[in-house]
């Protein structure tokens, strides 16, 4: 894939879920709706880190120090496979507590590929999803 891709939308996602996400650790995004988005979409590590008990103690299980991740740049593409209503035995998928899965929608991931270089995108975030490198209506 040439990056970058003017047609692939992102997704926007904070620290530490984002880096959790491009090493293939996390495969299963927890969001509070269902996407319709399938296949490869770009990650797009947030300007500002996850700050609930959750992402620390993520951080904390695998090793990452927050301050030191890639924030507000683009870090790889991952692909979106499919989304469903999560079960308590995704909290593990998820990184995160079953408690904060329950009653959610989970986004089945899978091929992440980090780029070779974070890539800052040409246009900001406008919500969870926007297009990086056009105008939304471009």
């Amino acid at each position: 894939m040439q990056h970058p891709d003017h047609n692939l939308i992102a997704l926007g996602v904070r620290q530490p879920w984002a880096e959790l996400i491009i090493r293939g650790q996390k495969t299963l995004e927890v969001r509070s709706t269902g996407t319709r988005v399938r296949g490869p979409i770009y990650l797009y590590a947030s300007k500002k880190p996850a700050t609930i008990p959750a992402a620390v103690a993520a951080a904390r299980r695998f090793e990452l120090a927050l301050d030191e991740l890639q924030t507000g740049q683009i870090i790889g593409t991952v692909e979106i496979v499919e989304a469903v209503r999560c079960q308590p035995q995704d909290a593990d998928d998820a990184c995160l507590p079953k408690a904060l899965v329950r009653g959610k929608w989970g986004w089945r991931l899978a091929n992440p590929v980090r780029l070779t270089r974070p890539l800052a995108p040409r246009f900001q975030p406008y919500g969870i999803w926007f297009y990086p490198f056009r105008r939304r209506h471009d």
